[in-house]
């Protein structure tokens, strides 16, 4: 950790150098020590308590580089989150005491999203909820902090699924396909809006995979028993029992602006190989936001399709899956076989 300056340590340990008299986080831009030199405090209170003084380079006594800007981006989500308006990049990083330019940066590392994007994501949220309180439609639009109508009707589909009035009412009139089966690893249920398919879902029986897409649409025109739609979802099974035969289907994927980069991600990951959550958000350009991927997974309604059952921890274990993680394991293994 010392040797790759590897921040994720910091705040874990800390090391002194007999030389100098100085103590530092492992993180330390300093030149190296001597291995000869060092020793190693499990605190900063240790570490002094030891003869050894703070760095002046790193600040060890001090909250880590990484958790100051966590904080400040903490601060700035918040401030989006309960302003009425989309608020201006300049003012944003003032009120956080950075630049335009480096608040832009650090916003973008910690959550993997751009102030714009995350703004965008709470309008959009602040929508649906207020969509199912308000007297109209526009009322919504404007109480969500959309400045005109239009603004929110060129991407209402892709945030709502649907059309604004159909998602106000609940999904009412809204026409959802959805066939349940048994596969190798218990009930799936697979679910098709016109655009194509919204869910693909395991669980362990019919009615508690029906009550979950109820929840989704409570008024929407749930239509089983298609025969048609049942041979779409016979090939969706097809795929999980073998995976070689591959799959391509339009998907309707509903999400933030990150949550779709990484499912994209995820998608580009081969059957039979596996990365995890830190590489995935490398992938997307976004280092240090590997907790939001694995928040993104967990969000992912479309499983198979939007592979979320190839993404391990760092070092290849394999951690929650919504389908469980049995199921998880399953699905790799029998990837790995093909």
């Amino acid at each position: 950790a010392v040797i790759a300056r590897d921040a994720a340590f910091d705040g874990r340990f800390f090391y002194s150098v007999e030389t100098t008299g100085v103590y530092c986080r492992p993180s330390c831009p300093s030149r190296r020590p001597n291995r000869a030199n060092v020793r190693f405090h499990d605190t900063a209170a240790d570490a002094e308590r030891a003869g050894f003084r703070p760095c002046k380079r790193c600040k060890p006594g001090e909250p880590s580089l990484a958790k100051q800007h966590a904080e400040k981006v903490a601060e700035a989500c918040r401030l989006i989150e309960a302003a009425e308006e989309e608020l201006k990049l300049d003012d944003l990083a003032a009120s956080v005491g950075l630049s335009p330019y480096h608040f832009h940066r650090i916003f973008k590392a910690v959550l993997g999203v751009t102030p714009k994007a995350y703004a965008t994501a709470q309008r959009n949220k602040r929508m649906r909820d207020a969509l199912g309180r308000s007297t109209t439609v526009t009322e919504a639009i404007y109480g969500a902090g959309f400045n005109s109508n239009g603004r929110f009707y060129a991407t209402s589909s892709e945030a709502l699924g649907m059309t604004p009035s159909q998602f106000r009412s609940g999904g009412s009139n809204a026409e959802i396909r959805f066939a349940i089966g048994t596969c190798s690893l218990g009930s799936i249920l697979v679910a098709a809006s016109d655009k194509g398919v919204c869910a693909i879902l395991f669980g362990d029986d019919a009615k508690s995979l029906r009550h979950e897409l109820e929840k989704q649409f409570p008024r929407a025109c749930l239509i089983g028993g298609d025969p048609a739609f049942e041979r779409l979802a016979s090939e969706v099974i097809g795929f999980v029992e073998n995976p070689q035969a591959g799959l391509d289907l339009p998907l309707d994927i509903r999400g933030t602006a990150f949550q779709h980069r990484v499912w994209e991600a995820l998608r580009r990951i081969p059957a039979g190989a596996t990365a995890s959550y830190a590489e995935i958000a490398e992938a997307i350009g976004a280092p240090g936001s590997a907790r939001a991927v694995a928040r993104a997974c967990a969000s992912n309604r479309i499983a198979v399709a939007i592979p979320c059952h190839r993404v391990v921890r760092t070092d290849g274990s394999l951690s929650g899956y919504r389908g469980g993680v049995a199921r998880k394991r399953a699905l790799l293994a029998r990837e790995a076989k093909s």
